[in-house]
Formats: C-alpha cells, structure tokens, sequence
C-alpha cells in the first residue's frame, strides 16, 4: 500500500494510462487481423494507412517497441501487396489450366 501522495497518484495514472494502453493496442491487433482477411486491394491500402498510423502512435508512447512497430509494418505491406497479385495468378492460373485441356 503507498504511503505518500504522490505514490498513490501515481498509481492512480499508471492504472488509467493501462487501460487507454490496452484499448488502444487491442484496437491496432483488430485492425490488423481485419487487414489480413480483405481480399480488395483499394480497401486494403486505406485500411493500411490508418494501420501503420495506429502502429507509429504506439511506437511513439512506447506502448510497443519502435522495431516491433516497423516489422509489422513491414508484413503487412508485404501482404497488401500480394492481395493484388494472387488475385492474378489466381485468374492466370485458371486461364492456363482450360488451355491446357483443349
């Protein structure tokens, strides 16, 4: 139990600044997880922005490392750039395949 003032502030703080922490990073673990179902590639990028914003915010309160914040920007720009591309390969793939069976 604190025994000085500031001590008790100070948990007081620490335990709101906790919850905004959480709400905030479980917001940004959402998000994510919503990025990485879309199969659209225009709803992606602008989901992505608004993403690596989120991602850069946490860095910068140090909710999470800077590096940590950095690499799941770089996962997630590296699947926003596959969206478009399997979405290709998947039509080329079948246009190769009924050529084929002529």
């Amino acid at each position: 139990m604190a025994n000085h003032k500031s001590a008790e502030t100070r948990i007081r703080n620490s335990a709101t600044k906790r919850l905004r922490n959480r709400y905030q990073s479980k917001t940004t673990r959402t998000s994510i997880k919503t990025l990485r179902t879309l199969t659209e590639k225009p709803e992606a990028e602008v989901l992505y922005k608004k993403i690596s914003s989120m991602l850069d915010k946490l860095a910068k309160k140090k909710v999470i490392h800077k590096k940590k914040a950095a690499n799941q920007k770089s996962k997630l720009a590296k699947v926003v750039s596959k969206i478009g591309k399997e979405v290709a390969v998947k039509k080329a793939g079948k246009r190769t395949a009924k050529k084929v069976s002529k």
